[in-house]
């Protein structure tokens, strides 16, 4: 079914390609990870993609990006960016890195013990309930060391879900497991109306957050089963030839860590990187066999394709075209495996700063204009 929210035109697998407002050849999709405090990156990003007149026809988001996603979609283009800096402003309001203790060399310390001990403004906070015991039964909408419900009215200050779900708007997608089956759930806007709980699902990190219920399931960050949602771009249906800026915040390679500490923070970018090259050359290796289906379609008899049999065949080939911009957030000097929950402005600025020259520079490159065999579906630039 074509999606009628999208400022793309629709098309069949052999059909013209799709028309997008943006100069760009296909609709313009921003991808984003989960990485708590390291998706300021994302929000520069943006800023460049703004700056350049470039504004998303699809946003894709797990865990921060979901939040970074729905204060994008949830509003005007020239809201966007304000409402972004509103709210990375507001979880850097209650850093520890303003102290004068960090002239004593321990801020990073002290800012960790402050986000454990008091949480983030607008954000999170201790919840009471975490200190009866490991084992006490909060039920699963408690069961967590935080309460999220300074994000949920965050989020009602920022976002117009209105917006979000009318159809004209632009398309948001989000995702989230199911806690009982371990499923990857993603919600869409042009499927159903997507509010505060989905964002907040997609962001339910266990266990510091705590589960969301959503149809009377529990759904916790997506970021558990897949913290880099691109695969659901490269199988939608119908297909749309695509600029895809995908915003990773965790390293996939690095060089071999020495000490524990590094040890630590190697595993979680492992973890959280998702094995984004490996499904992406899965993708590629499946879009590559839709071109030759529709090759050998094409190199058929007019009275061969005519037949509704041979026709279904085809149908699985198609002709579209992604361009996947991997915009890769920089490891800044002595982060560790704390470095996600960084909110000082210090980190968050250096981040923001990182995301916006990532994305200027490869927007001049526009490498979507270079020449790409007719084989290739998925058109990856590093």
């Amino acid at each position: 079914m074509a999606n009628p929210r999208t400022k793309s035109a629709s098309r069949t697998s052999l059909g013209a390609p799709a028309i997008s407002d943006s100069p760009l050849p296909g609709q313009v999709i921003l991808v984003m990870q989960g990485g708590g405090a390291l998706g300021a990156f994302q929000a520069g990003v943006y800023e460049a993609m703004h700056e350049a007149g470039i504004e998303p026809d699809w946003v894709v988001g797990t865990s921060i990006g979901a939040v970074n996603g729905a204060i994008i979609t949830g509003n005007s283009p020239q809201n966007r960016l304000p409402r972004l800096k509103e709210f990375w402003n507001l979880v850097a309001s209650g850093s520890a890195s303003s102290l004068p203790w960090n002239l004593l060399g321990s801020g990073n310390v002290l800012h960790n013990l402050s986000t454990v001990t008091q949480g983030i403004p607008g954000f999170f906070t201790p919840n009471p309930r975490s200190w009866f015991g490991l084992h006490s039964p909060l039920g699963i909408s408690d069961a967590s060391y935080y309460s999220t419900a300074p994000l949920r009215q965050t989020l009602g200050d920022l976002v117009d879900f209105n917006r979000i779900n009318k159809e004209e708007g632009t398309r948001l997608t989000l995702g989230a497991v199911n806690v009982n089956s371990g499923r990857m759930r993603y919600f869409d806007s042009r499927d159903h109306a997507v509010g505060v709980d989905h964002v907040m699902a997609s962001g339910a990190l266990p266990p510091a957050f705590p589960a969301v219920m959503i149809d009377g399931e529990p759904y916790w960050d997506g970021g558990i089963c897949s913290n880099t949602p691109i695969e659901v771009v490269m199988d939608d249906n119908p297909r749309h030839d695509s600029v895809i800026f995908a915003a990773q915040l965790w390293q996939s390679t690095s060089d071999t860590p020495q000490s524990i500490q590094q040890v630590m923070g190697r595993m979680k970018d492992i973890q959280y990187a998702s094995r984004t090259a490996d499904h992406t050359v899965l993708q590629q290796q499946l879009h590559h066999l839709r071109h030759v289906v529709r090759e050998l379609g094409r190199r058929l008899p007019e009275s061969d394709r005519a037949k509704a049999e041979v026709k279904d065949l085809i149908d699985w080939g198609c002709r579209t075209v992604m361009h996947v911009l991997s915009l890769q957030a920089p490891a800044l000097k002595d982060e560790d495996q704390t470095k996600d929950i960084d909110f000082t402005p210090d980190g968050i600025s250096a981040r923001w700063q990182a995301g916006y020259k990532s994305a200027q520079q490869k927007i001049a490159e526009a490498p979507w204009q270079a020449a790409v065999a007719p084989e290739d579906g998925i058109v990856v630039h590093n």
